[in-house]
């Protein structure tokens, strides 16, 4: 191992590194994915990039990004909702909408060019030649997609949604917005206005990140009859979990995961479905 770093570090030096293959294997979680994993010598690398990149990029970010962040997460990002939604409706007596959307095939579509562009619009220097090798090391498409499986891939992902942010709060000024990886929601108080965001949203998408929005993901509901996100369905006095979720939970379960399920069941209102689990053992 001592003797591999060291040879890391003098390719480094040299500049003559060399990223290596992906091993590619499929999970279910809860959907089919495609996971590609480097070798331990190019993950040693990535999380070091990665340590880097994070501290300069992160400030940069918006308050309301919840993916693979320090001290975010999902259920910060379910509780946020929570606040928007109760603060925009005023206590639940005035009708809202919540216009829910996803990035269609977004880890695959993430356009080379425009990442590293945007990363030496930040730090500049010789030393994007190395974040290069890491972009350049995979490829769905020619000069397109990024793996799951690399830690620096979160982040990558951050950085090129960042500009969808920065247009969704300072150009559209759209105040009750928030986006967990390529899932994100806006509040708004007229159907009308939210269906014109999304055009905008769409057009500035293909223009300048060469992305779109799933047309079969495009969802503008009332408040009050639930807004599905992060595996939560979240109404006016609670929360409760996600059918399909509730669903996988039931079938899953083992003494093994028992102790996660209950920790997710805490998040919402789950009396009964708590006592069927731990009625199981």
């Amino acid at each position: 191992m001592e003797d591999n770093l060291f040879q890391l570090h003098r390719e480094l030096k040299s500049k003559t590194y060399r990223h290596g293959s992906y091993e590619s294997f499929n999970i279910t979680d809860p959907k089919l994915r495609r996971i590609s994993k480097a070798c331990v010598r190019d993950r040693v690398l990535h999380h070091a990039v990665f340590r880097i990149l994070y501290s300069i990029f992160d400030e940069s970010f918006i308050f309301d990004s919840y993916s693979c962040r320090i001290g975010k997460g999902t259920h910060k990002a379910v509780s946020r909702l929570e606040i928007f939604c109760h603060k925009l409706s005023r206590n639940n007596t005035k009708t809202i909408f919540a216009l829910k959307c996803d990035v269609k095939k977004f880890f695959d579509s993430i356009n080379h060019n425009i990442l590293l562009n945007l990363i030496k619009r930040k730090i500049g220097g010789d030393d994007v030649w190395l974040i290069g090798k890491i972009v350049d090391s995979f490829c769905k498409a020619p000069n397109t997609g990024l793996p799951l499986g690399n830690v620096t891939s979160q982040l990558f992902a951050n950085i090129y949604l960042n500009e969808l942010d920065q247009f969704v709060k300072h150009n559209l000024k759209e105040k009750y917005y928030l986006r967990y990886c390529d899932d994100f929601v806006i509040l708004g108080e007229s159907v009308g206005r939210l269906r014109k965001v999304t055009g905008d949203i769409g057009k500035f998408l293909a223009q300048n990140l060469k992305l779109s929005i799933h047309p079969a993901k495009i969802v503008i509901r009332k408040y009050r009859q639930g807004i599905d996100f992060l595996g939560y369905i979240i109404l006016p006095n609670h929360r409760v979990l996600r059918t399909r979720t509730k669903k996988r939970v039931l079938k899953r379960v083992s003494k093994k995961n028992l102790s996660s399920y209950l920790g997710v069941l805490k998040h919402c209102r789950s009396f009964k479905i708590k006592q069927k689990l731990l009625s199981y053992f």
